[in-house]
């Protein structure tokens, strides 16, 4: 057998020589199982001449001898040379012949050497959070929106600041394109901030009962991108008028919320999560801008292989969010994934890099990642699929997910230890 070559960091190739004797053992046992099971005209089953045997089906023979022995010499190979490849190997110069040894060249790749330095003098910014009074009436007023409640309005027409309870038909103006939108009942703010124009102008001054059919431009931007650009025509029938009606803010109010005494209390405990929020992005933040440092200060070839999976890994968790999100699976199918993957490929590439950086220091600060915590993990991915740990354990070990989970709890931890150890 052939020492490595070695092309550039992260591809090798090597050449791997399987002995003729290996080659014609397992090329006599594959005769013997296919004299037990062909069928060959003149014979009776089993009892077909290997001679014949071995002219009638020399090519799925030699198929599969390759198929046997090219996976189980490469490895051994491999291993003899201490190399770990990461993608699949490309076979080429593929020898054999009757008698002879069979003979291949694999490509593949290898982690490459990673060396870490400077981690230490990384500094992660860390600033100071503060919470605006304005910013906790904010979420007063949100959670006040929410209790609210709503009571008819009785011999006038619909105003600004009253709310029209309707039902509703929309259709593409003249046969345009786009899905056709229908409500049974929806309440819709009379000069709402979140009102269309159309809709204020049209519907003011309505009473129950009425029907007004309008137009309503959607523009380019809009949030919901099936209406994006299009032109609907609306019919809108009045079923009737409400005016809001928001609670008081006081203790009684608190108490309704929780276990809360006053809203002095229910301030506090706003602020104290909107600060706990804050400091949970500002830590996000920080740890970014600390990675990107990392492989700015460390950087190196990764291998195709790994850069690949981690843009399937991108894609597949992108998707997910578009489905959430309410789009069609043959919206998606749509969707030029050649022009997405191209899109993803740098970013996929640093956080390679990210993740064998913090591999390496976890090495060298020696961090790992205990029992117990794995088993925390379990514990809430049972609770979030509602199933029992074990089950979720058997999955995860049948996938062979626990080791990436492992490896993932690691890169978290070292990238808290890199983190702290900059205040």
């Amino acid at each position: 057998m052939s020492p490595t070559e070695t092309k550039d960091a992260t591809k090798r190739e090597i050449a791997v020589e399987v002995p003729a004797d290996e080659v014609t053992r397992e090329t006599e046992a594959l005769i013997r199982k296919y004299q037990k099971l062909a069928r060959l005209p003149g014979f009776r089953k089993g009892h077909a001449p290997a001679s014949i045997i071995r002219q009638r089906f020399s090519e799925d023979i030699k198929s599969e001898v390759v198929e046997a022995l090219v996976p189980r010499y490469f490895r051994q190979e491999a291993d003899r040379q201490g190399l770990v490849p990461v993608s699949q190997p490309r076979v080429t110069d593929l020898h054999i012949h009757e008698g002879e040894p069979l003979r291949f060249k694999a490509s593949f790749e290898v982690l490459p050497e990673v060396k870490v330095e400077g981690y230490k003098e990384l500094r992660a910014d860390k600033p100071e959070i503060a919470v605006a009074d304005e910013e906790v009436q904010h979420s007063i007023d949100h959670i006040r929106e929410q209790q609210a409640t709503y009571s008819a309005i009785e011999g006038r027409a619909a105003a600004d600041g009253d709310f029209a309870q309707v039902a509703l038909d929309g259709r593409p103006k003249d046969g345009g394109e786009g899905q056709p939108v229908h409500m049974d009942d929806v309440l819709v703010e009379i000069n709402g901030a979140n009102t269309m124009t159309e809709f204020t102008e049209n519907l003011r001054g309505a009473t129950p009962g009425e029907e007004r059919v309008f137009d309503v431009v959607y523009p380019e931007d809009a949030q919901d991108k099936r209406l994006a650009g299009k032109t609907f025509t609306y019919t809108v029938k009045v079923l009737s008028l409400k005016q809001k009606n928001l609670p008081e803010l006081n203790d009684a109010f608190a108490k309704e919320l929780g276990e809360f005494a006053s809203m002095d209390d229910v301030r506090q405990r706003i602020r104290e999560n909107i600060e706990a929020e804050k400091k949970h992005t500002a830590e996000r933040e920080s740890k970014d801008k600390l990675v990107a440092e990392l492989v700015k200060r460390n950087d190196f070839e990764v291998p195709e292989a790994l850069v690949d999976h981690q843009i399937d890994v991108r894609l597949e968790r992108g998707l997910r969010a578009l489905a959430a999100q309410g789009m069609r699976s043959e919206d998606m199918k749509k969707m030029d994934l050649n022009r997405l993957r191209a899109g993803q490929r740098d970013q996929a590439a640093q956080e390679v890099k990210a993740s064998l950086l913090l591999e390496k220091i976890a090495d060298l600060e020696k961090i790992e990642v205990g029992d117990e915590e794995i088993n925390r993990e379990i514990e809430a991915l049972a609770q979030q699929t509602k199933q029992t740990p074990e089950a979720v354990r058997a999955r995860l070990t049948r996938d062979g997910a626990l080791d990436r989970i492992r490896s993932r709890i690691r890169n978290e931890k070292t990238l808290d230890f890199l983190y702290h150890q900059s205040a």
